[in-house]
């Protein structure tokens, strides 16, 4: 009777029963179904997921009037104070480039105004639409006793 005396080979017996239950249960959600369906649905939201981390400066976005968030200050509203340092967010169109030592100006336009930029990208195109955040700068020009001063952002 060493059945009697130790029921362990009973229960591992049926442990082994509960075990193929549940295997067999995992299973059974794929019994008389596709698994392509699964796999074109996950395939959908790995593409949609890559897609999003896209560019929002998409050609098809252009002239849309898309405002990126509420703290974007229209271009118009940006005043020459020399002791303005204020960090402001811009969007608007890049109408002009130009190369720096170290750095890139830009000149951005928006339906209010236009302001240059300076900042460390390289890869920004004339006519591409941008959102910049820029700590807001002037720059004093004294000449023959006139204020010839200019107002640009510094991108932070």
């Amino acid at each position: 009777m060493p059945n009697a005396q130790c029921p362990m080979p009973d229960t591992q017996n049926k442990l082994v029963a509960f075990m193929r239950q549940i295997r067999n249960l995992s299973l059974s959600f794929l019994y008389g179904h596709s698994i392509i369906p699964y796999r074109l649905g996950l395939s959908f939201f790995l593409i949609a997921g890559l897609c999003s981390c896209g560019n929002l400066t998409s050609p098809g976005l252009r002239g849309a009037g898309l405002k990126i968030g509420t703290n974007v200050t229209p271009i118009g509203e940006i005043k020459p104070k020399q002791d303005n340092q204020a960090i402001v967010y811009i969007q608007g169109q890049v109408e002009k480039q130009a190369p720096l030592i170290e750095q890139w100006a830009y000149k951005i336009k928006d339906s209010t105004g236009k302001i240059w930029v300076v900042t460390n990208q390289k890869n920004l195109g004339e006519g591409s639409e941008v959102v910049i955040k820029g700590k807001v700068r002037y720059r004093s020009i004294p000449l023959a006793g006139k204020e010839l001063g200019e107002v640009y952002l510094e991108e932070e």
